[in-house]
């Protein structure tokens, strides 16, 4: 099946074409430059330019994956349904991709998936490259999943695809959000979680694992309560907050082991509330999917490798980091593993959506 996917969530963009789980063509047109004086998403601002670049978006998706037919040609014969995201997302940014998801559906007379946007996380790590000889017959479940974003942090057992159950999510703040709130707070701008990346590379406390000396005594969130099975970031960012003021950096060096030692304590607390998870789990899993936004993160990548290694499974991520962030590939592989054909009257975004 060769999906048109369309996605609106939060401030990119996208659209993209898939043929089952390959990915034929993905776009994805960002708005971080024109929010970032903001210090974050300005709703308004997000669905404006949606509806400035979405059919431009749609259209270069479409003549990258047939560049030798014209716009009507492919979406009448090439296409066989269109998929969007329902939620969860920006209220009025997710209309924007629905809308013309709808109006493209009923023209063109295309069946309309509806997906969720954290589940397409998910399942990001099965998108393969136009050239992958990988079919969805090789898959493994069940398996663990990890989403990690800007708006979402959860931790399910993925029972198979379209089946989860949630073993731990997050009670307020995401890790994406608390990584880019923590480099606002250093004055690296925003969004900053690849930023603050980057500087805690450069600290004297690297490489991996050296920030754990973490002088500064920034506590880690909820020591001894990891059987509440959640994640909380809140707490951190006010301490971080705290440990600014109280001892503002003097040199490019206090910034780059601060970063090291926020990014660190973000990380272990990840870490402790999954290996609780599986330590709980009674049955043997061999993989886990990474998806979202900090899947990206080098350093996260090689702490669950090596949580892996002590658990006892692999780490699936992303071929590409274009398909960690936002992007509607991933829209378009999880439409075409997880059917959810609506009528496009009956369709309507869903802020809050859960897994």
């Amino acid at each position: 099946m060769r999906i048109l996917a369309i996605d609106t969530s939060c401030d990119e963009t996208a659209a993209a074409v898939t043929e089952d789980t390959k990915v034929l063509s993905n776009v994805v047109w960002s708005q971080a430059s024109s929010h970032a004086k903001f210090g974050g998403v300005m709703p308004s601002l997000a669905q404006r330019m949606h509806e400035e670049r979405i059919d431009w978006v749609i259209e270069k998706a479409l003549k990258s994956a047939f560049p030798r037919y014209t716009l009507y040609d492919i979406l009448h014969s090439k296409v066989d349904a269109i998929a969007v995201t329902i939620g969860p997302g920006l209220s009025i940014a997710l209309g924007v991709g629905i809308d013309r998801a709808k109006m493209l559906a009923k023209k063109y007379k295309k069946p309309l998936i509806a997906v969720n946007h954290v589940e397409a996380h998910l399942l990001s790590p099965l998108a393969r490259p136009n050239n992958s000889q990988l079919t969805i017959n090789n898959l493994q479940f069940p398996s663990y999943g990890l989403c990690v974003s800007g708006g979402n942090t959860i931790f399910v057992l993925i029972e198979k695809v379209g089946r989860y159950k949630v073993l731990a999510q997050t009670q307020d703040d995401a890790l994406g959000e608390a990584l880019d709130k923590g480099a606002r707070m250093l004055g690296l701008g925003y969004p900053g979680g690849a930023i603050l990346e980057k500087m805690a590379h450069s600290s004297r406390f690297a490489p991996s694992g050296q920030a754990r000396l973490n002088p500064h005594k920034l506590p880690v969130p909820l020591v001894g309560q990891e059987k509440r099975q959640i994640f909380s970031y809140s707490g951190l960012k006010t301490s971080f907050y705290r440990l600014i003021q109280s001892d503002p950096p003097k040199s490019k060096q206090d910034i780059y082991n601060l970063a090291a030692v926020y990014q660190d304590v973000a990380f272990r607390h990840i870490e402790r509330v999954i290996s609780y998870c599986i330590e709980q789990n009674k049955f043997r899993i061999e993989q886990l999917l990474l998806g979202g936004g900090v899947a990206a993160n080098v350093e996260l990548r090689k702490r669950l490798r090596k949580l892996g290694r002590k658990h006892g499974f692999n780490l699936f991520i992303p071929y590409s980091l274009k398909i960690c962030g936002d992007n509607a590939a991933m829209i378009g592989v999880a439409a075409s593993l997880n059917l959810k054909v609506v009528e496009p009257d009956k369709i309507d975004r869903v802020p809050n959506l859960k897994i």
